[in-house]
């Protein structure tokens, strides 16, 4: 009889310690929902940021940023979460290309005319969304090689070149007819001063900011 009184004792502890660990998991899981909201919303604002200090911005050198929080919240969010994080950042610049228009928008939006033509080209999508959606799991996976301050900047400079890469290459590949781009002149477009202070920028925020907040997550 008391035998049978002590027989539910470990299942009852299996199915405590289980509701503790699935309490944890739904709390891991809103708190990168949260951050991910936090990288959306550091994009929005750096993009915008970007538009208003570009204007008057007096050096001939205007390097992209909105690569760097896709980039940081791959590293610190895993693949799947930058995946997302570069679909946004695809996104961003599909509707800023629609509704600023300059002379590159019809590389980047399918609703600005081509030149030459009265409307525009699907290709576009493909080259504001996939290079932003690989920055967004590349570096993930380069960290996981090395996760330390080297593995942090070695994942940015991966990120910034595929996303400068692909997206001059889908642009001579795509609007060869257009632009008129010689090979050569795409190789000198990839190494310019704008690229290489993307790469320098992208590494030194990268660096510092991602074993700070893989920390603090940890501690969390």
């Amino acid at each position: 009889m008391h035998a049978m009184l002590l027989m539910p004792k470990p299942r009852i502890r299996v199915e405590f310690y289980s509701k503790i660990n699935e309490v944890f998991m739904k709390k891991s899981k809103a708190s990168d929902v949260a951050i991910l909201s936090i990288f959306i919303a550091i994009m929005v604002v750096v993009q915008l940021l970007s538009q208003i200090i570009y204007s008057v911005w007096p050096l001939p050198i205007v390097p992209t940023l909105l690569h760097i929080p896709v980039i940081i919240g791959s590293i610190v969010l895993g693949v799947r979460k930058g995946a997302f994080l570069g679909l946004v950042m695809g996104l961003i610049s599909v509707i800023n290309s629609t509704i600023v228009t300059l002379p590159s928008s019809f590389m980047f939006s399918p609703l600005q005319p081509v030149p030459g033509t009265n409307h525009g080209s699907i290709w576009a999508l493909v080259i504001a969304i996939v290079p932003r959606v690989l920055v967004g799991i590349l570096p993930a996976l380069v960290y996981r090689l090395a996760q330390n301050r080297f593995g942090a900047g070695l994942a940015a400079f991966v990120g910034t070149a595929t996303n400068t890469l692909l997206v001059l290459s889908f642009i001579f590949l795509f609007f060869h007819d257009v632009t008129k781009q010689t090979f050569g002149a795409l190789l000198a477009s990839i190494i310019t001063g704008n690229s290489i202070a993307e790469v320098i920028i992208a590494v030194i925020l990268t660096m510092a900011i991602v074993p700070a907040l893989s920390k603090a997550r940890g501690n969390s």
